[in-house]
C-alpha cells in the first residue's frame, strides 16, 4: 500500500523536489542570497514533507485499505465513513452499485424460480399422457413393436425424470429425509422400470446382497442407483450386471459391475463433469453427460462416495460407499 500511495502522489512529490532545486539553483547563481541558509531551509522543508506524508498516508489510505481487505460482496457496511470528496463519491459510487446488483440479482432469482416451477409444472403435465402411453403399448399384440415402442417410452421417461431431478438438486437439502431404506426393494424397483431395455439388449442380473438396508434417503438413493444401472445397461450387451452389497468396516458398500465397453483410463477423472460423455465415443449423440454429474451432485448431501473402477472394453465398476451412522447426524438435524 505505501508504494501504491506513493505512486499515487508522485506528481506532488516530484512537484516539490523540483521547487526546491530550483531555489537551490537561484541561491547559487545569485551572490545575494547565503547558500548555506537556503540549504539549512531545503533540508527543514524535506523533513518536514517526508512527516507530513506519513501522517497523510494514514490518514488517506485507511479507507482504500478497508475495500482492498473486505469481502467480495454487496455488503458496504464494512467500509469506515468516508472523509474526503473523492472517498464520499467512491462511497456513493459503491453503494449504487451494490443496490443495483442487489435488484438484478433479485430480478434474476425470481425469474429463475418461476422457470423452474414452470419447467416442473410442465414435467408432470408430461407424465400424464406418457402414463397414459405406457399403458396403451402393454396392450398391444406385436411384440417387436412393442418393444421398440417401450424402448422409445422408456428413454423419455428417464430423461424426464432426470430433468425433474435436475431442478431439484440445488434445494436437495430441503428435500432430504434420512431413514432405514429396503436395499432390496430399491434396486427390484430399478430393474423392474429398465426391463424391457434390458430383455432387448439381452442383460441380466446377478443380485448379491449380504446388506440388505442402508441408512440413507429412499427417493434420491434411487435416484443415484437409477443413474447408474442406466449408464451399466446403456454400455452393455448380452452380459449379466452384478450388483452386490456388502458391509465392510462400520460402512455399507454398494457395487454396480457391467461387462461393457469400459472407460478409457484418461477419461475417469472427468466422467463426473458435466456434460462430459467420452473422448473416443464422440460419434454416440445419445449420451448427454449429465447421468452421472447428477449423481455426483446428490451423493454429496447423502454423504455418499461413489468410487469408479474400469478396464478398458472389458468391465466397469461404481461403487457407492455409504457414511457411518454417526456421521448422519448433521444430515438428520437439516
Amino acid at each position: 500500500m505505501i508504494l501504491r500511495f506513493l505512486k499515487e502522489r508522485r506528481s506532488w512529490i516530484l512537484f516539490f523536489i523540483i521547487i526546491h532545486f530550483f531555489i537551490l539553483f537561484i541561491a547559487f547563481i545569485d551572490s545575494a542570497i547565503p547558500v548555506q541558509s537556503v540549504l539549512y531551509i531545503v533540508f527543514l522543508s524535506m523533513i518536514a514533507f517526508i512527516i507530513f506524508l506519513s501522517v497523510r498516508y494514514n490518514k488517506e489510505t485507511a479507507f482504500y485499505k478497508s475495500l482492498a481487505d473486505r469481502e467480495n460482496n454487496l455488503d458496504i457496511s464494512s467500509i469506515p465513513a468516508p472523509e474526503s470528496p473523492f472517498e464520499q463519491l467512491v462511497e456513493k459510487t459503491l453503494s449504487e452499485q451494490a443496490q443495483s446488483l442487489k435488484k438484478d440479482a433479485l430480478h434474476n432469482r425470481i425469474s429463475l424460480e418461476q422457470e423452474k416451477d414452470e419447467l416442473l409444472s410442465w414435467i408432470h403435465e408430461v407424465k400424464t399422457p406418457l402414463t397414459a402411453m405406457h399403458l396403451m403399448i402393454e396392450r398391444m399384440e406385436d411384440d417387436v413393436m412393442k418393444t421398440h415402442l417401450t424402448y422409445e417410452w422408456l428413454r423419455i421417461h428417464l430423461l424426464l425424470d432426470q430433468q425433474l431431478h435436475q431442478k431439484r438438486i440445488p434445494f436437495i437439502e430441503n428435500d432430504l429425509y434420512i431413514e432405514t431404506v429396503d436395499l432390496e426393494s430399491v434396486i427390484f424397483s430399478e430393474i423392474k422400470t429398465l426391463q424391457a431395455w434390458c430383455i432387448q439388449k439381452g442383460i441380466g442380473f446377478d443380485i448379491q446382497l449380504d446388506q440388505k438396508e442402508v441408512l440413507s434417503d429412499a427417493k434420491w438413493l434411487a435416484f443415484i442407483i437409477r443413474q447408474i444401472l442406466t449408464n451399466a445397461v446403456k454400455y452393455s450387451v448380452a452380459s449379466d450386471i452384478i450388483i452386490k452389497c456388502w458391509k465392510q468396516g462400520d460402512q455399507v458398500r454398494v457395487q454396480v459391475k457391467d461387462s461393457g465397453r469400459g472407460i478409457d483410463p484418461k477419461d475417469l477423472p472427468r466422467i463426473f463433469d458435466k456434460g462430459f460423455t467420452s473422448t473416443i465415443n464422440h460419434h454416440d449423440h445419445a449420451a448427454t453427460g449429465m447421468g452421472l454429474y447428477l449423481a455426483k451432485k446428490a451423493a454429496i448431501p447423502l454423504l455418499i462416495d461413489i468410487h469408479v473402477q474400469s478396464i478398458i472394453h472389458t468391465e466397469t465398476a461404481f461403487t457407492l460407499i455409504f457414511p457411518k451412522r454417526n456421521d448422519f447426524a448433521a444430515v438428520i438435524s437439516v
